[in-house]
């Protein structure tokens, strides 16, 4: 053990009057070197950078009124909700908007909002792969001076149900009974999926 650090002491002494000839006869300013060497060590250090994975739109999705036809993305998640991917493509069209009374949807409960509106859509699977629809507790109502206010009601009319398994090419006209806090404003579908802007009468 001994011998060996003698060795390495001996070796060390050229190597330190070899580097310390080259720095003085070297004939670049000696503010330039310690800089580019930090340069080039930080960037050595310096981690690659991961090039950033596509991922699908989070824009809004279309903003309609009665009579108008729209497309959007179904998009899934894995099981913890990250990794997002456009599975299949829905069409959604806005059939009718219908303001009533708690007597016309057959009902004792007044609006907790302040006013009924029945809204028919017809939803339809143009993709290629099957797509759950499910708006209870995920359609929202709001206006220019009312915050986006859960609009769903467990009140219903007589039809089909919008909530269902869409296979390819299928399609449900259907009713929604929602709860909203004035005539107009808009109806949103899963954060902006799809808007709906209500008429105002």
């Amino acid at each position: 053990m001994r011998s060996f650090v003698r060795r390495a002491a001996v070796f060390a002494v050229p190597v330190i009057v070899a580097s310390v000839l080259v720095t003085g006869c070297s004939s670049e300013p000696e503010a330039a070197k310690p800089a580019a060497t930090k340069a080039a060590v930080e960037k050595a250090v310096e981690p690659a950078e991961a090039p950033e994975k596509p991922s699908p739109s989070t824009s809004a999705g279309p903003l309609l009124t009665v009579g108008q036809t729209g497309t959007y993305d179904v998009v899934e998640t894995d099981e913890y909700g990250e990794n997002p991917t456009v599975t299949t493509k829905m069409q959604v069209t806005v059939k009718s908007a219908k303001y009533v009374t708690s007597a016309d949807v057959d009902t004792t409960n007044d609006p907790e909002l302040g006013q009924y509106v029945i809204l028919t859509l017809t939803l339809k699977n143009i993709g290629s792969k099957p797509a759950d629809v499910s708006m209870y507790g995920v359609t929202t109502w709001e206006d220019d001076s009312t915050a986006a206010q859960d609009a769903t009601t467990l009140e219903s009319v007589d039809g089909p149900e919008l909530d269902a398994t869409y296979k390819p090419g299928q399609s449900v006209t259907g009713s929604l009974v929602l709860d909203v806090g004035a005539k107009g404003g808009i109806i949103s579908y899963d954060g902006d999926t799809f808007r709906v802007a209500l008429p105002t009468s």
